[in-house]
């Protein structure tokens, strides 16, 4: 079974997107759309503080005053982090994601995150391996198998 590591190896994006805590909103969603992504790391020089994303920044638009290229990025971040070890199994991962109620994950090896998994990733990388099951089945059980079934047995099928 493929493991969070796997699945960061096999993302278009693999390296973490981040931006200092210091920057205004307005640099943080520049570099979204640039990327292309839905969430960005903040971090402060080489630790990662927190996470912000595109629904924060709904959210955040809601506030009165609320000035994108003014605000700090780091007064809006969540700081609390979720995590799971890099040879954490996809199941695993799925049931956190939908257990939190949760749309990314940070994942850390030897104490240090290597990358960040979304629940579209998961959910990818379920879909892919459902596919090569059926594929391995569909080679294994062939229809030639099906037309033999009843091994020398009348049949009313013709």
């Amino acid at each position: 079974m493929k493991t969070a590591q796997d699945i960061l190896k096999e993302k278009k994006m693999p390296k973490m997107v981040t931006i200092s805590e210091d920057s205004t909103i307005y640099e943080a969603v520049s570099l979204m759309v640039k990327n292309k992504i839905g969430a960005i790391l903040i971090s402060n020089e080489e630790a990662i503080k927190g996470i912000w994303t595109e629904r924060d920044y709904l959210k955040n638009t809601m506030e009165p005053g609320f000035d994108p290229k003014t605000a700090r990025i780091g007064d809006y971040m969540k700081t609390d982090l979720i995590s799971a070890a890099h040879d954490t199994p996809v199941i695993k991962l799925q049931e956190k994601f939908l257990g939190l109620y949760i749309r990314h994950i940070l994942i850390k090896k030897k104490k240090k995150y290597i990358g960040m998994l979304s629940v579209g990733d998961i959910i990818r990388a379920n879909l892919l391996a459902k596919d090569g099951e059926i594929r391995h089945l569909n080679k294994i059980a062939s229809w030639e198998y099906y037309e033999n079934w009843s091994w020398g047995r009348k049949t009313n099928l013709k």
